[in-house]
């Protein structure tokens, strides 16, 4: 058999909630080009009317010729006969309603909202606004950093896929406070500055191209703050900006080493982290947005003053900080190489 017909033999067969908005255009277009899912159906909400997705995303004229269908509950009936996993681009709460009926109905779910994320139930309605109804999946539903996850966690249904910024900020401090190197007590100072594309794609003034320069928002109560907190085990000052460019996030942070920590413990604990992830690349100039747009890579840098340290991490919003992971986090449940449909070369059988 050859490698290509193993392919088509061994594929997995996934559908898209949510596809009409930014993140589910992204999923839509990487899983039509995985080599090992293949995208079987792409829904949006019930509101909607049936419509093609190169009418939602004329760029796509000529290459993904599917139909957006509205989804309705009727469609769990035997689900599991046509699709093995489920992406969910969806808004909170319809997330957290409809992730357990897709569990329920047999399949593998990826969620890229922050419904199942923390894990406290107690803070979701300072953070989301509401009461989480099914407290009990938190605890099952691994936290979704595709670097970090480990293979115990694989083996569940239920994935919280980590959030934008969350995954820009836990890159670059997570190898620092796994090595044991930052001051006892120290609080990284976050900020970060993210494009429009995060806000979604319903119109807005307040991300109108025309209306945004550049703002901080969210002090202090910011709803990635304690998904960051719960991710690193220790406090932070979280603050994020909007920028007025499309797609992408820079997070610089700045943290206190313990005493005696050199510049060579810190490269060193970047490199025992990352040197054996591809999505990740530890670069030698400060990142740039323009890097990182339309790929799904972490670019991480890094320059030490004495005992502080300056840590920059850019990465797209819309890939790496949410479809992009989604699909690394795929292929590692399922056993395809972690860079499948991400990077050239990435399947292995």
């Amino acid at each position: 058999m050859s490698s290509s017909q193993s392919i088509v033999l061994s594929k997995k067969r996934a559908i898209v909630l949510g596809a009409a908005g930014y993140s589910g255009a992204e999923l839509v277009q990487l899983l039509s080009q995985h080599p090992a899912i293949e995208l079987v159906a792409a829904y949006a909400s019930a509101g909607r009317e049936p419509e093609a997705f190169c009418s939602l995303y004329p760029r796509y004229t000529g290459q993904l010729e599917l139909q957006v269908l509205p989804w309705q509950d009727t469609l769990l009936e035997g689900l599991a006969e046509r699709a093995e996993l489920a992406f969910l681009a969806l808004p909170h709460e319809a997330s957290e309603a409809l992730a357990p009926k897709l569990l329920a109905a047999g399949l593998v779910v990826f969620d890229l909202s922050g419904a199942f994320r923390l894990k406290d139930p107690a803070l979701y309605p300072k953070f989301y606004g509401y009461d989480h109804a099914h407290p009990d999946l938190l605890a099952q539903a691994p936290y979704g950093l595709a670097e970090w996850i480990s293979t115990d966690q694989l083996a569940q249904s239920l994935f919280a896929v980590a959030g934008c910024y969350p995954t820009a900020s836990a890159l670059a401090l997570l190898p620092l406070v796994r090595a044991g190197l930052l001051a006892e007590g120290a609080v990284p100072v976050i900020s970060a500055v993210s494009g429009v594309s995060g806000a979604g794609r319903k119109a807005s003034l307040s991300t109108s191209f025309c209306e945004v320069g550049l703002a901080a928002y969210g002090f202090f109560g910011h709803r990635h703050r304690p998904e960051i907190e719960q991710t690193l085990g220790r406090s932070v000052v979280f603050t994020p900006h909007l920028g007025n460019f499309k797609r992408g996030i820079l997070a610089t942070i700045s943290v206190g080493l313990k005493s005696g920590v050199s510049p060579a413990d810190v490269s060193a604990a970047y490199l025992h982290s990352y040197q054996h992830k591809p999505m990740v690349r530890l670069v030698n100039r400060s990142p740039n947005v323009a890097d990182v747009a339309g790929t799904a890579f972490c670019d991480l840098y890094w320059q030490q003053d004495g005992q502080q340290l300056v840590v920059v991490s850019a990465i797209d919003n819309l890939l790496k900080g949410a479809a992009a992971q989604a699909v690394q986090l795929a292929n590692l449940k399922f056993g395809f190489g972690e860079s499948t449909g991400l990077l050239a070369g990435g399947y292995r059988d």
